[in-house]
């Protein structure tokens, strides 16, 4: 029984492993990867039939495309990893403000650890709500963000200060509080901006026209390949850089839940890993 529920888990991994590897080759090769390759291997049909041929430089895809687009996603990546490195800090923070009123406290009621919990969770459901939805709501989510954190200046000072809790035990929980509005406004900068705009324009013109006015080159190669090869050409080349455009796309807005690389803010997971009362 435990053998075949063993391989049963097997089979749903390996399952969900070839559903995730799917996803990820649909959102590089997308409609715009057919339409494109099916004008530029027309544009080459077109050139080999009237025998219209030049011996392009092919230096200036690379330099036209390749390396602005390439310049993107280091960008839109290091962009992506700074928001990580923010949300562990928030984490961080918001876990050891938690464990100030369990640890440091003289007394400990279940009142004031469920008053934590339950703002610890409204910030974080806010927090996910805001970087998850459209930039449009920007305005009216961030105001309910800048609410949970005075609730949460207000449990330090009420709740905390007010129950026994020493100055400078205060003051370190303040800092806590501080460092999570830093990261949170690190955060917000990295969702408003994205990586310049007329640099993605620049490669996304070129990438829609390039693959189409090089038909007179992939004409010419086509005199050394076997008839029919020659449209592998253009297919692979309009591949290779609608997917380079497509990955930094993905990539240029990680909270948008869309791609695979996507952040994803698990509120419920990170909650219920608080626990309200120290293990004996």
């Amino acid at each position: 029984m435990k053998n075949h529920t063993f391989n049963g888990l097997n089979i749903s991994k390996n399952h969900f492993h070839m559903k995730q590897k799917l996803l990820s080759i649909l959102l590089i090769i997308n409609l715009q990867t057919v339409i494109l390759a099916f004008l530029a291997v027309l544009s080459t049909f077109f050139c080999i039939r009237f025998d219209f041929k030049a011996d392009f430089p092919f230096s200036l895809i690379a330099t036209s495309i390749v390396f602005p687009i390439v310049f993107s996603i280091g960008g839109a990546y290091k962009r992506r990893e700074a928001a990580l490195r923010e949300y562990a800090v928030i984490k961080g923070y918001l876990r050891s403000i938690y464990y100030v009123p369990r640890d440091w406290l003289t007394e400990t009621d279940e009142a004031t650890m469920e008053k934590i919990g339950k703002l610890i969770h409204d910030f974080f459901s806010n927090f996910r709500h805001m970087f998850t939805h459209p930039k449009k709501d920007l305005a009216e989510n961030e105001v309910k963000i800048y609410n949970n954190f005075s609730d949460l200046s207000q449990f330090i000072k009420e709740d905390l200060r007010d129950k026994g809790l020493s100055a400078g035990e205060c003051s370190r929980t303040n800092q806590y509080l501080s460092k999570i509005i830093t990261s949170y406004e690190t955060i917000k900068h990295i969702y408003q901006y994205r990586t310049p705009k007329s640099l993605r324009s620049f490669s996304s013109l070129f990438i829609t026209i390039l693959p189409i006015l090089y038909g007179p080159y992939f004409a010419f190669m086509a005199e050394e390949m076997t008839a029919g090869l020659a449209y592998i050409t253009p297919v692979l080349l309009t591949m290779i850089l609608v997917g380079l455009e497509n990955i930094q796309e993905h990539l240029e807005n990680p909270f948008d839940l869309v791609g695979v690389d996507d952040i994803k803010f698990n509120v419920e997971k990170f909650v219920d890993l608080l626990p309200y009362q120290k293990e004996d």
